[in-house]
């Protein structure tokens, strides 16, 4: 047993041996080597599809370590706000519901690009590795093959005055064995690396469909779950407006306190007998009839009533006295909007006058 494991090493070291000195005699241009202009051709294109893949699957590990990154970010995120949104709020439940399928959402997402995307592109990129190592036995088999050509050659320029008929088959043997194993990995690798190389178009189109369809659904799903909490927020600012949640103060006043950072700051409203509105900082020349004053909207306003006045930033507004004085609210004017002249109520603090 230890004399077979014995040669083996010998014939082992032989063939390295061999090689060696073969690729050196080819380097040296002492003789020649089988070329491929095909083959060749085929294994430029080999190496850049293989870079191109590399580069490929370590981008897109990267952007998924990001995405998933994002989601633990955006889940914390939304976990604050929730906590810090108050349970007597307008939409308080609601907005826990939304905050939640957000996170579902990234959950989602994030398999989508795993399972569909990744995983895919690393069964593609594997190919390669394999591909690699059948090219380089192609490589050692060719090596080997100029080295049994170059020997038997040598022996026929030998045998010129003796021939030694059985060196001379041993030698024929010898070629044409090293000749059968390396034409059959050529014819091999002559098949197999175009088809790879034209499967590439095939694997990027699935891939990349994959990839931005999971992008679309998540953006389309995600954008509608944040309008829905922007209209949670929009209309806590409505109410908050309205005074909905301010304390109230000694003098009965339900008004949000002037000046704050989550509300515009309200214009001083000092009520007159007949008007209920001030009009120190307003000009009162040239007006139309029955029009106290101009004011211009510095908010959006959505009216919430049929009586009430809704508005964009930068519309001016007629304001007039009420038709009847005992519905006049604090805060409130009533005014006609100049672009229609629709009728209604509107919060004061939205405005400014003109």
């Amino acid at each position: 047993m230890s004399e077979s494991k014995g040669s083996l090493i010998a014939k082992s070291v032989q063939k390295h041996a061999g090689r060696a000195k073969e690729k050196i005699l080819q380097n040296l241009g002492k003789v020649d080597r089988t070329a491929d202009d095909i083959f060749d051709e085929h294994l430029q294109n080999f190496t850049r599809q293989q870079n191109a893949a590399n580069k490929l699957q370590k981008e897109f590990s990267n952007y998924l370590r990001c995405v998933r990154a994002i989601q633990t970010a955006s889940k914390s995120l939304l976990d604050t706000i929730g906590e810090i949104y108050e349970s007597q709020w307008s939409g308080h439940d609601l907005l826990f519901v939304q905050t939640q399928s957000v996170d579902m959402l990234w959950q989602d997402f994030s398999h989508k690009l795993g399972d569909q995307v990744l995983i895919p592109l690393n069964t593609y990129q594997s190919q390669f590795a394999e591909m690699r190592k059948k090219i380089d036995k192609r490589g050692r088999k060719l090596v080997d093959y100029d080295g049994q050509r170059h020997n038997f050659q040598a022996l026929q320029l030998g045998m010129t005055k003796k021939r030694d008929d059985a060196k001379l088959n041993k030698g024929r043997e010898q070629l044409e064995e090293a000749k059968r194993t390396y034409d059959m990995l050529n014819s091999e690798l002559h098949d197999e690396l175009p088809a790879l190389y034209d499967s590439r178009i095939l694997f990027l189109v699935t891939n990349l469909q994959s990839l931005f369809s999971a992008q679309q659904v998540f953006h389309v799903e995600n954008a509608k779950v944040f309008a829905e909490l922007e209209a949670i927020v929009d209309k806590l600012a409505t109410e908050s407006q309205r005074g909905s949640y301010s304390i109230k103060k000694t003098n009965g006043s339900t008004l949000p306190r002037a000046g704050t950072n989550n509300t515009p700051s309200i214009i001083n409203n000092v009520s007159p007998p007949a008007t209920g509105v001030s009009t120190t900082r307003a000009t009162t020349d040239n007006l139309p009839p029955g029009v106290l004053y101009k004011v211009k909207a510095t908010y959006k306003y959505i009216r919430e009533d049929v009586d009430e006045l809704s508005f964009d930033v930068d519309e001016i507004i007629h304001v007039i006295e009420y038709d009847d004085p005992e519905e006049q609210e604090e805060g409130w004017l009533m005014g006609i909007k100049e672009s229609n002249g629709e009728k209604g109520m509107f919060p004061a603090n939205f405005t400014r006058p003109l």
